[in-house]
């Protein structure tokens, strides 16, 4: 289990850090760039979202907030 939540959280961190990078990103292209499905792209999109580090201003297109984050 602790080598998924890994896997995981670094996954999360590369996907925030692209969405940072590339400005707005669709979940589709997110799911490309990561060569993961969509559902995989979409739980780590909840989890960011639940922490208020990426949004969804326009249905399926993501950004990253204002948020402070200090991720390590």
């Amino acid at each position: 289990m602790e080598y998924s939540s890994s896997r995981m959280l670094t996954r999360m961190k590369a996907v925030y850090f692209y969405i940072k990078e590339c400005g707005m990103v669709s979940t589709p292209e997110l799911a490309e760039e990561f060569n993961t499905t969509m559902r995989t792209i979409q739980r780590d999109l909840h989890v960011l979202t639940y922490n208020g580090l990426v949004s969804s201003p326009t249905r399926g297109k993501w950004k990253i907030t204002d948020k402070k984050v200090s991720i390590s």
